[in-house]
């Protein structure tokens, strides 16, 4: 009788904690973009769609300097490799206060590449950036550029690894 009780007390909490785990996954897709990603949390909003004319989009974690995430297409030259793409990023960049470059790294994913992170100021906070450079094809490389406060931004890295991760150009 113990026994089923404990075994009862187990399997009614597993089946309230359970939920609390799982994880709501949200896929963006849109008409007006060539590319599709799995955002892990349904805390990212929306605040910039895509349209016929500009196929940029934009999401914001809680706060904008919680986490926001700016995609956006660059054409580059079929000789061009991801050094000379994240120097001309680079030099924008330098122009911020307290800029600061990181490291490099790859980054493997439905789509290959690298990742930059810098660190500068706004506003008297810290803020950090982590730029996933990701080469669709020898012309076309999409630039998932994440910024926000420092310790903010580093703590939902393994969610801005994973956009990166499931980002993807749509079958046509």
């Amino acid at each position: 009788m113990k026994l089923n009780k404990i075994l009862f007390t187990v399997v009614f909490s597993l089946l309230f904690a359970l939920p609390a785990f799982a994880q709501e996954i949200t896929t963006f897709s849109d008409i007006n973009a060539e590319y599709t990603f799995d955002l892990p949390d349904a805390t990212w909003k929306q605040t910039v769609k895509p349209s016929s004319t500009s196929p940029n989009v934009e999401y914001v974690y809680k706060d904008r300097a919680d986490g926001h995430l700016d995609v956006r297409r660059i054409n580059v030259k079929a000789d061009e490799g991801f050094a000379d793409t994240i120097r001309n990023e680079e030099q924008r960049l330098q122009f911020q206060p307290g800029y600061v470059a990181g490291k490099e790294e790859e980054f493997k994913g439905a789509l290959n590449g690298r990742v930059f992170n810098y660190e500068f100021i706004r506003s008297g906070r810290n803020m950090s950036g982590r730029f996933y450079f990701l080469k669709a094809d020898e012309k076309t490389t999409y630039v998932l550029r994440f910024t926000g406060m420092r310790d903010k931004l580093r703590s939902v890295r393994n969610q801005t690894d994973s956009i990166a991760r499931t980002f993807a150009i749509k079958k046509k």
